[in-house]
């Protein structure tokens, strides 16, 4: 698989796992800006009251924007599932619960005298234990990352298309038990084993995209109009439909992500990408705190454009608290030391969500 995204084989892919795909990234990219103006639109709204025009692009990136996320992280998966248990837990699982484990000691810390407050004390306690079974916060993403790939791994000698019907059935069946890890797990698997499954036809599409600008212009401005009809009209959460949509929307933003990489332009967005488990982690900080800066002092008074502050603020802000981090020693934030490698460790620890 050549930089560009092309495979570099029809059988699979054979790229080396350390290799970047610039579409990826730019894909990348745009799912976590839309994470984060999800989290910082809704946020803001809540505590203002009031809902302002940001609020139509989190409804219209709602049906989307994490299936693509998952899709993504499956999409490189062939190429390290067959690797022995030791290093793939190291890679899947000890990666992300050392992250996991750091960022919602941190999250809580900020948080835990409110809850304390409250409660008490003991309580907030219980609270942070329990974090470690109901995931906490922002965080869910990437504690549930590694019960997906060590399911894929325990069943990739089924029936491949027993498992993305059961996987689809489990998204179509709107599972709701109360616990986060089993709701998104049905909810979510199906685009994660589908990144892993149909990769090929992925790039394939990629490639496409590529060779047929014109073509995927098209497709993308009427995917545009399909979706925001859907969600306007209420159908894109129904059954069947929100699969669908989660589909299409995750191919729109592939599309979307080859062409800007094929004439080079909002190179932000594959910078974010390239950091995108960064800017997850640690935009929590400076999107809380701008929110609470601009309400309490009401210096712009219109919610859209406070939603859009805090969205911007979030994303910069996280890469400025890795970039300040790294610089004062704080590395263990955002790569994992030495002593928390179970398998021989790789050339760079730095955090991804994907090889």
């Amino acid at each position: 698989m050549a930089p560009s995204g092309t495979i570099a084989a029809i059988g699979g892919l054979k790229a080396p796992a350390a290799a970047r795909v610039d579409w990826v990234d730019y894909a990348k990219g745009i799912c976590i800006v839309m994470v984060v103006m999800m989290h910082s639109v809704l946020g803001v709204e809540l505590a203002a009251g009031e809902t302002g025009f940001m609020h139509v692009l989190v409804a219209f990136a709602k049906p989307f924007r994490m299936p693509d996320f998952f899709l993504i992280s499956g999409l490189f998966l062939s190429l390290v599932i067959d690797r022995d248990w030791r290093s793939y837990l190291d890679r899947k699982v000890v990666h992300f619960a050392y992250f996991y484990v750091v960022w919602v000691t941190i999250q809580f810390g900020f948080k835990a005298p409110a809850f304390a407050a409250e409660t008490s004390w003991r309580d907030a306690g219980l609270l942070y234990l329990e974090s470690f079974v109901e995931p906490f916060g922002t965080l869910w993403f990437i504690y549930l990352l590694p019960i997906f790939f060590v399911v894929t791994k325990l069943t990739r000698r089924m029936p491949q298309p027993a498992i993305w019907l059961v996987a689809a059935a489990l998204e179509t069946a709107r599972i709701s038990t109360g616990w986060t890890a089993i709701d998104e797990f049905c909810a979510r698997f199906i685009y994660f084993y589908s990144g892993y499954l149909f990769a090929p036809y992925v790039f394939a599409l990629s490639d496409r995209a590529r060779n047929h600008p014109a073509w995927a212009l098209t497709a993308l401005a009427t995917w545009v109009l399909v979706n925001a009809g859907l969600v306007a009209l209420g159908a894109s959460e129904w059954k069947i439909v929100s699969l669908v949509l989660g589909f299409a929307g995750a191919c729109a933003i592939i599309t979307m992500g080859t062409l800007l990489a094929r004439v080079q332009w909002l190179n932000v967005f594959r910078f974010c990408g390239e950091h995108s488990i960064v800017i997850y982690l640690a935009f929590f900080l400076p999107m809380a705190a701008t929110r609470t800066l601009l309400l309490r002092t009401g210096i712009i008074p219109d919610i859209g454009a406070v939603s859009l502050i805090v969205t911007i603020a979030g994303v910069i802000g996280s890469l400025a608290i890795w970039q300040i981090a790294l610089r004062l020693g704080g590395n263990f934030l955002f790569e994992r030391p030495d002593a928390f490698w179970i398998a021989p460790k790789k050339t760079s620890a730095v955090l991804q969500a994907a090889e």
